[in-house]
């Protein structure tokens, strides 16, 4: 099992946050994690310091992630449906794959967070809607990195007369679709449909084998292959401060099946506390599962 950095947290100050982005990549790349993630957002969150703390645009964040790195996996956990476009999604992320080399991974959910929207005048339609959304954004997308088919598309919220996406990504057979949320009846249920991986917040262990059975039972009804997607979770529950104990904490998710515990960056050091308690405990739990 692999462990995986998600940065969610940009407090550093303007003039520090691209050295020490860099040299997290640099610390994330030595502790051989798997996973580099950051948050796609227009304000920061309530819980993380509301609007009037920093927030990065997450793709243009992400393109300096990949000039930093050489082996880490990269992504948006995750992108709301109503942010972008999906043709013009489709494309950043292809760009994406193709300037760092084939490690990308589109991550995309319904959206959520109806303040940034009505700040920046972004419109948030219902939660039906938006679901409604993004199934058609996932394939609109799949159409767009479909080199046989290039268009047309038409839906019920998107049209577009060409689907066409050149170059084509470097990653076979495209970028790797992740489907983040908890939802039982519709998120899971995409996931089946149309992920390559899945993304769950869960706050211990215990509480992954029932989401990972519903997902089963969406697979099951879809005549998917359960197995075929990768599982991954983003730990919300509190890490012991030093690396056995985190090893120890995290170790349970392996014999559940989960290919990656994505943990969430802390105020501070980042690179330190890579070096310092991640590094270690990735090492032991690459042993685990």
């Amino acid at each position: 099992m692999r462990l995986g950095l998600h940065i969610n947290r940009f407090n550093q100050g303007a003039a520090r946050l691209g050295p020490e982005l860099a040299a997290t990549c640099r610390a994330a790349e030595e502790a051989g994690l798997g996973w580099l993630s950051v948050m796609d957002h227009y304000f920061q969150m309530e819980h993380n310091g509301g609007a009037e703390d920093p927030m990065l645009e997450a793709y243009a964040t992400l393109g300096f992630l990949a000039a930093n790195t050489s082996t880490v996996r990269l992504g948006a956990l995750v992108t709301g449906v109503t942010y972008r476009h999906p043709g013009l999604l489709a494309k950043i992320v292809t760009t994406l794959d193709v300037l760092s080399g084939g490690r990308a991974t589109l991550g995309l959910g319904a959206a959520w967070y109806d303040r940034e929207h009505h700040g920046l005048g972004v419109p948030f339609p219902p939660l039906g809607e938006r679901f409604e959304r993004l199934e058609e954004a996932l394939r609109i997308c799949l159409q767009m990195w479909n080199p046989q088919d290039n268009g047309p598309f038409e839906g019920r919220h998107y049209r577009l007369a060409e689907t066409r996406c050149v170059p084509a990504p470097l990653s076979a057979p495209h970028p790797e679709v992740m489907i983040g949320g908890n939802g039982e009846r519709k998120t899971l249920r995409l996931a089946a449909r149309y992920a390559d991986a899945c993304n769950l917040l869960i706050g211990s262990p215990a509480d992954v084998p029932h989401k990972l059975d519903v997902l089963r039972g969406h697979c099951d009804d879809l005549g998917r292959d359960y197995d075929a997607i990768r599982k991954t979770v983003v730990h919300l529950g509190e890490l012991p401060d030093d690396p056995d104990g985190v090893a120890k904490t995290l170790a349970p998710y392996a014999d559940l099946g989960i290919d990656t515990v994505i943990l969430r960056s802390p105020d501070g050091d980042l690179p330190g506390w890579v070096d310092r308690l991640i590094a270690p405990a990735a090492r032991r739990l690459a042993e685990v599962g």
